[in-house]
C-alpha cells in the first residue's frame, strides 16, 4: 500500500479548494449572448422539445453522462456505520474514479436515512436528473433490499458496488485461477468467509459462472451458516448446508477456493495447509487480508492469492469495473445493469489479463515484463485497455439482452470513440499502424540483446505488421528472452560473429569496398566494419535481404547514421539529410525538424531540410503548414540564425511559392493563430493552424521536442531519418517500447513506398 501520514491524507483533502470534486461549464458563457442562452430566454426551447417528448432529455441536458453516486454511510469501507457526513469523503473519491478512468459525470448525494422505504423514495424521487444510480456503502440486508426494489422501479441502471464489483473482479480472477491450474469449476469447493453484501453477491455471480451451489460453505462471524441455526435473515438462510461442522478450521479441509471478505489474520497457515493442492485464496479483507501475503506465499507454493492490496501481486479492485461498467451502459442508454451484463464484464476482464500488457503499465507497476500466470490473474487498474475492453462487452451485452435503447452499430469506430473521450487516440500512429499491417517486411533489429528492443520485437510481431531479423549476440538474446518470459522463438537471429557469417561478411565487406575505394575505405577496412552491427544490418538493406533497418538503442545516433549515409546515400537532389520528430498533442501531431542532423545550418541547408520535412509530412496524409522560428520577428534581428531562416524562406518563396511556409517568427506566434493575424497579418500561413516547425539550428529543434516530452507529457516518436535512400531509422538511445514499436511500423511503411528512386526537390 501507499505509504502517507494521517496529515498527507487531512493535506490532500484539505488544500485548494476543499474535496476532490467540482462541476465546470461544458458551454461557452463570456459574453451576455452565451449566457442567454445558457438561462434565460434561451433555455426555453430545450425545455420545451423535452416536454415534447422526455427522450430529448438525453440529447439536451447532461443526464445521459450523469451517475449519483449515493450513499447514508451506514458500511463505509473499514469504517463502518459513520454517517453520511463523515462519508462524504469516500463517495467524492468514487466521483473522481468515474471521472478519471472513463470520463462519467458524478453528483455525490449523501442521506440521512437508514431505512430501506426512505432511501428508495429518496432515489426514485431524485432519479429523473440521473442516467444511472450508483448505490454505495449501504449495510447489509438492507442495501439488497434497496437495490432490488429500485431495479424494479427505476427505468435507468441501478448498481451496488459493494456486492456486485467485488464480485465481478474476483470472478474474473478465478476464471483464469482455474485455466492456470487446471481445476473444473463444477467441482470446486468453496469455502466464503464473510456473509456481507460482498461475500453474497460474489458467490451467486460464481454460481451462475458454474460453482455447484451445495459446494459453496459460507461463514459469518459466529462460524458455518447452516439449516440449524436461527439468527439467519432470508439472504443467508439461501447458503445454509445441513452439517455438523461449524468452524471455518473444519470446512476449510480440501476447499478448492477460500474467498474472504471478513477480516485480518482469520486463515491460519495450518487451514491453508489442510486445502485442496493448487489452491485459490482470496484474502480481500480491507486493509489487511484473512492472511498476510507473506505467510500465504511462505506456507505453500502452489497458491494462487489474491488481495484487496495494490502492493501485492493479484489486486481485486473495483476500479476495474465499475467505470467502465456504467460507461457501456449509458452509452447505449441501458434501462437495467442484468446479470449478462455482469457476467461480460467478468470475460472482457478475464481476457484481458491474457493480452500483452502495454509497457505504461509494467512502469506503472514496477514490473518489467507482467504477463499471465500465478502472479497476474485479473489487470492493472491503470491498464488504459480497460475501457475499450470493458465498456463494449456491456454495450453489446445489454443490445443482446434487449434492455439498451440505443444502438452501437460500428464496434470499432465506438472504441476510437472511447479513447478520444479519455484522450488515448492517436490517429496518426494508429493509421501508420494499419497501413504497415497491409504488407508486412523484413525489418533487422539491431541491439537485439537489450530488453526493450525484445519486447519491442514481440509486440511487432504480435501486431502483425512486420517481420523481424534480430541483430546481436545469439546468447545474450536468448537469455534475455528466457530470463523475461519473452516468445522469439520464431525469429530468425543473426550473431555477426560466428563462424556461419563468414560468407556474409565477405560479400557485405567486398560491396562496402566498392562503394568506398576511391574514398579511403580498403578491403581490409570494410573486412572490419562488417563486425559492426551497424554496418552489417544496413548492408542487409543496401543488398536485399532485408526491407528495413532499426537501429541507435544502444549507440550514438551518428555511430548509425555515419554507415548508412556510406552505404546507402541519399534519395534526393539536395543530396541532404535532416532529423525529424512526430509530437503528439491534444491539437493534433506537429512535426519538428531538424533536431538530429544538421548543428548549425546555412539558410539553404534549412530550406533544403524544410524541402525534406514536407515531402515526409505528405506520407502521413496532412497538408504541411511550415513556420519556420527564431527568436525574432520578421527582419526585427538582422543578424545570427534569424537572417539564415529568413534567407531561407526567401528561397522557398521564390523557389516552391504553393508551400505554405513562412518566417521568421517567434515560436508562440507560430502556434498561436489569432495572435499571429492581429499581429501579422501579411504572413502566406493566413488563418491556417501550424503543424510543422522548422527550427534554425539542432540545438534550439533538440531542446524543444524533449522540453515537449518531459514537461508536457506528449507522446514523442522519431526521430524520423529523411533523405535517406532506403529505410534506415535511429532509435533514441534507451527509448520506451512503445517509441520502438511505432518506428518499427514508420519504417515498414517507408519500405511499402520504398521505390529507390531519387526524389526532386
Amino acid at each position: 500500500m501507499a505509504s502517507f501520514t494521517k496529515q498527507d491524507a487531512l493535506r490532500y483533502h484539505q488544500c485548494g479548494r476543499p474535496g476532490k470534486i467540482e462541476v465546470i461549464p461544458t458551454k461557452p458563457y463570456s459574453t451576455q449572448y452565451d449566457l442567454s442562452l445558457a438561462y434565460s430566454p434561451g433555455v426555453a426551447e430545450p425545455c420545451r422539445e423535452i416536454d415534447t417528448n422526455p427522450e430529448n432529455v438525453y440529447k439536451y441536458t447532461a443526464k445521459g453522462n450523469l451517475v449519483a453516486v449515493i450513499s447514508n454511510g451506514t458500511a463505509v469501507l473499514g469504517l463502518g456505520d459513520i454517517g453520511p457526513q463523515a462519508g462524504k469523503p469516500v463517495m467524492e473519491g468514487k466521483g473522481l474514479l468515474f471521472k478519471v478512468f472513463a470520463d462519467v459525470d458524478v453528483f455525490d448525494i449523501e442521506v440521512d436515512d437508514k431505512s430501506v422505504d426512505g432511501m428508495v423514495t429518496f432515489v426514485k424521487a431524485i432519479s429523473p436528473t440521473f442516467g444511472g444510480i450508483n448505490l454505495e456503502d449501504i449495510k447489509a440486508p438492507e442495501c439488497f433490499e434497496i437495490e432490488e426494489q429500485l431495479k424494479k422501479e427505476l427505468d435507468i441502471p441501478v448498481f451496488h458496488d459493494d456486492q456486485h464489483g467485488t464480485a465481478i473482479i474476483s470472478a474474473a480472477g478465478l476464471i483464469n485461477a482455474l485455466e492456470i491450474n487446471g481445476k473444473k469449476i463444477e467441482e470446486l469447493k468453496v469455502v466464503v468467509n464473510g456473509a456481507g453484501a460482498s461475500g453474497i453477491s460474489c458467490t451467486k455471480l460464481y454460481i451462475r459462472l458454474g460453482v455447484k451451489k451445495e459446494n459453496v460453505w459460507m461463514c459469518d462471524s459466529k462460524g458455518l451458516i447452516t439449516t440449524s441455526r436461527t439468527d439467519l435473515n432470508k439472504y443467508k438462510q439461501a447458503f445454509a448446508q445441513d452439517s455438523d461442522l461449524t468452524t471455518l478450521e473444519e470446512v476449510i479441509k480440501d476447499a478448492d477456493v477460500f474467498l474472504g471478505l471478513s477480516k485480518a489474520d482469520v486463515l491460519s497457515s495450518d487451514m491453508l495447509l489442510s486445502m485442496a493442492h493448487d489452491p485459490i485464496v482470496f484474502a480481500m479483507a480491507n486493509p489487511n487480508p484473512e492472511i498476510s501475503y507473506e505467510t500465504a506465499m511462505g506456507t505453500r507454493t502452489d497458491i494462487i492469492f489474491a488481495t484487496g492490496r495494490s502492493d501485492y501481486p493479484n489486486q481485486v479492485n473495483n476500479v476495474l469495473g465499475f467505470p467502465f461498467i456504467f460507461r457501456g451502459a449509458l452509452d447505449v442508454r441501458a434501462s437495467t445493469i442484468n446479470e449478462e451484463m455482469k457476467i461480460a464484464a467478468v470475460y472482457a476482464l478475464a481476457n484481458l489479463a491474457k493480452k500483452e500488457v502495454p509497457e505504461k503499465v509494467n512502469t506503472a507497476y514496477k514490473s518489467q515484463n507482467l504477463i499471465f500466470g500465478r502472479e497476474y490473474i485479473i489487470p492493472k487498474p491503470l491498464d488504459p485497455r480497460l475501457i475499450t475492453e470493458v465498456a463494449p462487452a456491456i454495450a453489446k451485452a445489454a443490445m443482446d439482452t434487449g434492455v439498451a435503447r440505443e444502438k452501437i452499430h460500428n464496434w470499432e469506430n465506438y472504441k476510437i470513440e472511447l479513447m478520444k473521450r479519455m484522450g488515448l487516440y492517436n490517429k496518426l500512429v494508429r493509421d501508420v499502424h494499419v497501413k504497415a499491417k497491409s504488407n508486412p517486411k523484413r525489418i533487422v533489429f539491431a541491439d537485439a540483446e537489450h530488453f526493450k528492443v525484445l519486447k519491442a520485437v514481440e509486440m511487432v510481431r504480435n501486431e502483425g505488421f512486420a517481420e523481424p531479423i534480430l541483430l546481436g549476440n545469439r546468447k545474450q538474446i536468448e537469455k534475455t528472452a528466457l530470463e523475461n518470459n519473452l516468445n522469439i522463438s520464431d525469429f530468425p537471429i543473426i550473431d555477426i560473429t560466428e563462424a556461419n557469417q563468414n560468407a556474409h561478411r565477405y560479400k557485405y565487406a567486398k560491396m562496402l569496398f566498392e562503394k568506398r575505394q576511391r574514398k579511403g575505405c580498403t578491403m581490409e577496412e570494410a573486412c572490419r566494419k562488417m563486425y559492426d552491427r551497424n554496418y552489417f544490418g544496413i548492408m542487409m538493406v543496401e543488398s536485399g535481404e532485408a526491407d528495413g533497418f532499426l537501429g541507435g538503442f544502444a549507440h550514438k545516433y551518428a555511430d548509425t547514421i555515419r554507415p548508412a549515409l556510406q552505404i546507402i546515400g541519399t534519395n534526393n537532389t539536395l543530396n541532404h539529410i535532416a532529423g525529424m520528430y512526430i509530437v503528439m498533442t491534444k491539437r493534433g501531431p506537429f512535426f519538428f525538424a531538424d533536431t538530429t542532423v544538421n548543428y548549425q545550418p546555412s539558410a539553404r541547408t534549412i530550406a533544403d531540410t524544410t524541402l525534406l520535412t514536407i515531402n515526409e509530412v505528405r506520407k502521413f496524409n496532412i497538408d504541411p503548414v511550415v513556420a519556420m522560428v527564431s527568436y525574432s520577428n520578421f527582419g526585427s534581428t538582422r543578424d545570427g540564425s534569424p537572417k539564415r531562416v529568413r534567407e531561407a524562406v526567401e528561397i522557398l518563396h521564390q523557389q516552391h511559392p504553393e508551400i505554405i511556409v513562412d518566417g521568421e517568427m517567434q515560436v508562440n506566434y507560430a502556434l498561436n493563430t489569432n495572435l499571429r493575424l492581429k499581429k501579422f497579418p501579411f504572413t502566406k500561413l493566413g488563418d491556417r493552424e501550424v503543424n510543422t516547425i522548422i527550427f534554425p539550428n539542432l540545438s534550439s529543434g533538440n531542446i524543444a521536442y524533449k522540453m515537449m516530452h518531459e514537461l508536457g507529457e506528449h507522446e514523442v516518436i522519431g526521430p524520423i531519418l529523411l533523405g535517406i535512400r532506403k529505410p534506415v531509422h535511429v532509435l533514441q538511445m534507451h527509448c520506451s517500447v512503445r517509441q520502438i514499436v511505432d518506428m518499427a511500423a514508420i519504417t515498414v511503411v517507408d519500405a511499402q513506398t520504398q521505390e529507390d528512386r531519387i526524389v526532386e526537390l
